[in-house]
């Protein structure tokens, strides 16, 4: 049963090879941004108590966010396995999410690391479009839609984030680099940590992750 961590610059495709590794072993795929947000949509207690801190445009404490997590390891999806994408980001919420494991007797498994030069992540997220009524994702170059600039999936408005535009990008990466590194270093310690060569096609990335778990 797989219950692994993906972790990697933004831009290294942990989104892209977490939902195909989840296909391939039936586990599932936990972001934990889309977790937060659906979590706020549900009205449960603490989709409440993380929306009332959301609106104040501060962070949402720790103990919200395990418990978020907690909750959705509970769904009957996650019986297979599960796949954490975009959380622990600090060495406190790695510690909580190891502790929260541990009472579960569902001790992680592995992390994954997806290496990516910081160029190349750049021109990847240059080219990423979202559709503006679904949520879709596609890249003019990797993954193009049929119709320039529209959704093949339900013909909406294709447009680039604002956090992939480069200055953006260029400050996400180095808050991910003095935030994360310290996790990067728990995980090693604990003898945890695969670093997976990021560069190449998707397919040519899912065979080495595939191969390492």
């Amino acid at each position: 049963m797989l219950r692994l961590l993906i972790m990697g610059t933004p831009g290294a495709g942990k989104g892209t090879q977490a939902k195909l590794l989840a296909s391939r072993f039936g586990a599932c795929h936990i972001s934990t941004g889309d977790v937060l947000r659906e979590a706020v949509r549900g009205g449960s207690k603490l989709g409440l108590e993380a929306k009332r801190y959301m609106e104040q445009g501060l962070l949402v404490p720790d103990e919200v966010v395990i418990g978020i997590v907690a909750e959705r390891l509970d769904g009957a999806d996650c019986k297979g396995g599960f796949l954490l994408d975009g959380f622990p980001r600090t060495v406190a919420q790695a510690k909580a999410l190891d502790a929260l494991l541990a009472r579960r007797g569902q001790p992680l498994g592995g992390v994954l690391l997806i290496a990516l030069p910081r160029e190349d992540a750049l021109k990847r997220l240059a080219g990423r479009r979202v559709c503006e009524q679904c949520g879709a994702m596609f890249h003019s170059s990797f993954d193009p839609p049929a119709q320039p600039d529209r959704c093949d999936r339900c013909g909406g408005r294709l447009v680039q984030r604002a956090d992939d535009r480069e200055e953006t990008v260029r400050h996400r990466m180095e808050v991910y680099a003095r935030e994360t590194a310290p996790v990067l270093e728990h995980y090693r310690a604990a003898g945890l940590l695969c670093e997976i060569d990021g560069t190449g096609s998707r397919e040519d990335v899912f065979r080495r992750v595939a191969a390492s778990v």
